[in-house]
């Protein structure tokens, strides 16, 4: 199957899925987001085998932020992550030297927070007034950008954003997803009884996108550091589990924070 054909065949299969836990909330959403979260937070550990990671209090931690914002919001999930900085610090005290402690520690707590906290505020971002909208809107606006990005930047791509990097992403193709973006979350919010409307929906779709390339962009980055291409081939041609919510794992707080700042002002 050729690399087309297979990505055609992945968004198929998994965007109707994403899109039914978005639309039904609770035990389908987070039945999504809790494996997703362990198999990115898995393919981001085997990349970082090197540096040691406490991959049980990685997992552990990520879990208990994914659960916590199920079951008891904000709080519980912020509970959730500082459980991985307890685990880690004694996981650590109690296994074998480790080449650096300060390392594998770090790497822990950087998937736990990176994964665990960044898919988490899928939940949170549902449990919001009129949060079923406001969820498919946010990853339809992430897709949406993501396409509009790759066309754009195969069509018209000349300037590269960022070639140490990321060598196949153009500002022709950052324009063209920002553009793409902010028009998604306007039609999806546009005449809509809710908080958010006018200018609002526009500056939400704006930060939405530069949130998510921000996101592809680091996972890129850390890739790079890591020395290899994918995280991971479980999705054929879309690579791993991880390379399809890094932009996700930024873009969901990003809107979850503006939401609240735009309805409770």
């Amino acid at each position: 199957m050729s690399p087309l054909l297979s990505r055609i065949a992945v968004i198929a299969a998994g965007l109707p899925l994403v899109l039914f836990a978005a639309y039904y909330g609770n035990w389908a959403l987070y039945a999504l987001v809790a494996p997703a979260a362990v198999f990115a937070l898995h393919e981001l550990y085997r990349m970082a085998r090197s540096l040691r990671p406490l991959v049980l209090a990685g997992y552990g931690g990520a879990l208990a932020a994914v659960t916590g914002a199920w079951l008891g919001g904000p709080e519980w999930m912020l509970g959730g992550f500082m459980l991985t900085l307890f685990l880690a610090f004694l996981f650590a005290a109690v296994s074998e030297t480790r080449q650096s402690t300060t390392v594998a520690v770090a790497t822990t707590l950087l998937g736990a927070a990176w994964v665990g906290l960044g898919l988490a505020f899928l939940i949170l971002l549902r449990d919001l007034e009129d949060g079923r909208l406001l969820l498919i809107t946010l990853l339809l606006t992430v897709f949406v950008a993501d396409t509009f990005a790759y066309v754009g930047g195969r069509l018209i791509g000349r300037h590269k954003l960022a070639p140490a990097i990321s060598p196949g992403k153009t500002w022709e193709g950052l324009v063209f997803g920002v553009a793409g973006g902010i028009l998604t979350t306007w039609l999806a919010l546009n005449d809509e009884p809710i908080a958010i409307v006018g200018w609002e929906s526009f500056l939400l779709g704006g930060l939405i996108v530069l949130a998510a390339v921000a996101g592809d962009l680091f996972e890129s980055m850390v890739k790079r550091d890591l020395g290899v291409k994918d995280s991971g081939r479980v999705l054929l041609g879309h690579g791993g589990v991880l390379d399809r919510v890094d932009s996700i794992v930024f873009a969901a707080p990003a809107a979850y924070f503006t939401v609240l700042a735009l309805t409770q002002t």
